[in-house]
């Protein structure tokens, strides 16, 4: 991804909001050495308060101050006033965050996952992505619930995935 933006002279930006918590316990890849811009929620696998935070290079990346950039855009318009109660609750939420105790509960997280994500596939289940590498885990329900739709006569619009035989990718 970082040698194709690069290639044609764009910005890199990662939401990790769903997997920062991995990140921050070194269970996933670090997106920070590769990525202009990162963006997270502080409430999801972090375990803190509900918030955002985000993160940029510090230095002009394509001529651009991202700095000013994203600090103009986000106050005054769309962030005022602190609330310092949620801010102190990150500060103990990122703290905890360093802990062997985090790390070891991330590691578990991810462990358990894969024990579900394995028995689902024993039970005849398809995963979309023939297993799982963190905390998520996306079952191809599409026949069951086309079936089910058929059943009760509801029409519904499909969306398909790459790889399926109905989806034409042009080169």
């Amino acid at each position: 991804m970082r040698k194709i933006a690069d290639a044609v002279g764009a910005f890199l930006m990662m939401d990790m909001a769903h997997i920062s918590g991995l990140v921050a316990a070194s269970v996933v890849a670090n997106p920070f050495e590769y990525c202009d811009i990162v963006t997270t929620t502080t409430h999801k696998s972090l375990r803190g308060p509900r918030g955002g935070m985000i993160f940029f290079k510090k230095d002009p990346i394509l001529g651009v101050d991202l700095e000013s950039a994203i600090n103009n855009a986000v106050f005054p318009g769309l962030q005022g006033g602190p609330h310092n109660h949620t801010i102190g609750g990150l500060a103990v939420c990122l703290k905890h965050d360093k802990s062997p105790d985090f790390k070891a509960y991330q590691n578990k997280v991810v462990s358990n996952c894969r024990a579900l994500a394995n028995r689902l596939m024993e039970l005849g289940y398809k995963l979309v992505s023939g297993g799982t590498d963190n905390h998520l885990v996306l079952v191809d329900l599409r026949p069951l619930v086309s079936s089910a739709f058929t059943l009760f006569f509801l029409s519904f619009n499909r969306k398909y995935q790459l790889g399926h035989a109905n989806v034409h990718v042009s080169q």
